[in-house]
């Protein structure tokens, strides 16, 4: 049996409207499921650990089996409440913003497809686990956050210091969000807001140590993001070729450009050409160690939740079960 989780806040309703388009394809093919609706922040992990209650207080040899619908926020959700990664198998359709996620594993885009695969997925795809460690939180907290954040924490796309997470932070509270993706302009959300972040962020120095071995130090720099998949941002192309199953985490780091020159960079990210901009560097590494002068926003999979000056990331090879 299917737990099928719905986060119909996801585009602006548009969570809903795609669990009506394939309920009935699920009927038709008489499948056994359960359905559940999120109804605030932090109740899509809320439910995965008491289904994980649930189905492993019985048979040892019980699996978890979830679908969900949401964004790369709702899918990072999702990953906080697995319990148990080895009895438990990730569905997921995208009905988010960005979907970064889907767009580095799936060639089709319209939900009833990526239903079809997931119920003829015989075998679980193993993918990476990115995990943070924060050893220093800050006071602050993001204007959709009520609860201090926690040390530890998984994502599945990208975790982002700096820059990229200040983005992050605004649009989650957007108004004008809600608004474009009405339009079916979403994507142009990203782009205004970013364009807003970058004259106003100020450069700060940071210590960046790879696998406890080379540490690199910069007096200031503008962001950098451990990447699991290719994309991030909704759709900006910051690893190109990232492989979601070597057990590596790839390294986007963009240094003390000037503003104008990022203003030039940023759009050659939607192909990956970002690199050929000096001060635009890339690092492979199972672990990743940042210090920053002063607290910056990070984000996991576009999700804010905590101001840091010190945190690791880490790569956990294939622990992720996904049905594709």
């Amino acid at each position: 049996m299917y737990h099928i989780i719905v986060n119909p806040a996801s585009k602006s309703g548009r969570g809903t409207k795609i669990w009506a388009a394939i309920e009935p394809v699920l009927k038709e093919k008489n499948i056994r499921y359960e359905l559940h609706y999120s109804t605030r922040a932090g109740h899509i992990m809320e439910i995965i650990r008491d289904l994980s209650t649930r189905e492993f207080s019985g048979d040892e040899h019980n699996i978890l089996k979830l679908i969900v619908l949401g964004g790369d926020g709702t899918f990072n959700e999702a990953l906080q409440g697995i319990t148990d990664f080895e009895r438990t198998q990730l569905g997921y359709i995208p009905t988010g913003s960005s979907n970064d996620m889907a767009r580095d594993i799936y060639d089709a885009k319209d939900a009833i497809s990526v239903l079809n695969r997931i119920l003829s997925c015989k075998e679980p795809v193993r993918m990476d686990l990115g995990c943070i460690t924060l050893h220093q939180i800050d006071d602050e907290l993001p204007r959709t956050q009520t609860e201090k954040a926690s040390p530890e924490r998984y994502f599945g796309v990208s975790c982002g210091i700096g820059f990229d997470a200040a983005v992050c932070e605004e649009i989650l509270s957007s108004k004008l969000k809600n608004i474009m993706n009405k339009l079916g302009l979403g994507k142009l959300t990203y782009v205004g807001i970013a364009l807003k972040q970058l004259f106003a962020a100020k450069k700060v120095a940071c210590e960046i140590t790879f696998d406890d071995k080379e540490t690199i130090t910069l007096p200031r720099f503008l962001f950098v993001a451990g990447m699991v998949h290719q994309y991030e941002g909704g759709g900006f192309m910051f690893c190109p070729g990232a492989d979601y199953h070597d057990g590596i985490m790839d390294v986007c780091l963009v240094g003390n450009l000037p503003k104008l020159m990022i203003l030039m960079a940023l759009p050659t990210a939607f192909k990956g050409k970002h690199y050929w901009f000096k001060g635009v560097d890339r690092y492979s590494t199972r672990k990743m160690t940042v210090k920053t002068a002063s607290p910056l926003w990070l984000h996991t999979d576009g999700e804010v939740f905590a101001k840091t000056n010190s945190v690791t990331l880490s790569c956990e090879k294939e622990k992720l079960q996904v049905l594709m």
